[in-house]
């Protein structure tokens, strides 16, 4: 039998992939693979912890005229409601959930503290990390990064509605080509569209690196954890 090569890995996923096809909201079949891609990481003792993003439901930065920090708060708490769905499926099928959230809500979830979060993924909950850092400027993929160094993953599962990262958008010109492996300076000086700049960086600073794969099939997430080489691969030199 194959063995995972990760024991804990921070799966992000953004919130457009939740909405499936159909673009905005919540698409219960898609949720509902991710729950059981995830079931299977648990049953291959992989601790698993997860940021999502708010897309399908806000996106903060596209909001003219309101004020930033106003627009930010919003989209925070768009992941919050992402969150919930995806433990709400989890605990469907008997996964151990708890959803933290980084501004304090304590009637739906709790807030977090990152000994706790540990302690769960040890007795082998998911941790649903929810409202981004809690502060405006900073998107989930800076979470995701800063979380991971927190729970000290090995690994970020960058989930996309693409299957890697491109050198131009694939949507747009059919005659892009997949990076299968990139540094994090390539990814800086280039501009690529992995995460941006600051969660680069972080991972960068603390040598956390990054598999980014297509979420068009749920179990690419199992394949990543098994050492299967889909998507790019983002690493030091």
């Amino acid at each position: 039998m194959v063995k995972p090569i990760y024991k804990r890995v921070l799966l992000k996923l953004s919130g457009e992939a939740l909405a499936g096809s159909n673009g905005f909201g919540i698409d219960n079949d898609t949720v509902s693979n991710i729950a059981q891609a995830v079931k299977k990481l648990h049953e291959m003792d992989v601790e698993v912890a997860v940021v999502v993003g708010g897309g399908n439901f806000w996106r903060g930065r596209t909001s003219e005229g309101m004020d930033r920090t106003t627009a930010d708060y919003m989209g925070m708490l768009a992941t919050v409601i992402n969150s919930l769905a995806l433990q709400d499926a989890l605990e469907n099928i008997e996964v151990s959930t708890r959803v933290q959230t980084a501004i304090e809500m304590r009637q739906i979830a709790e807030p977090y503290i990152r000994r706790r979060a540990m302690r769960h993924l040890e007795k082998g909950r998911t941790v649903i990390f929810a409202a981004g850092t809690g502060n405006p400027y900073f998107s989930t993929d800076t979470t995701a990064a800063l979380r991971s160094a927190e729970i000290e993953a090995d690994v970020i599962l960058l989930a996309k509605k693409v299957d890697g990262v491109y050198d131009s958008d694939p949507m747009v010109n059919k005659d892009a080509k997949m990076f299968k492996k990139l540094s994090y300076i390539d990814v800086l000086q280039k501009g690529l569209k992995v995460m941006d700049s600051t969660a680069t960086s972080l991972c960068m600073d603390n040598k956390i690196p990054i598999r980014v794969f297509g979420l068009d099939n749920a179990d690419n997430i199992i394949d990543v954890v098994l050492g299967k080489d889909i998507g790019t691969y983002v690493e030091e030199e």
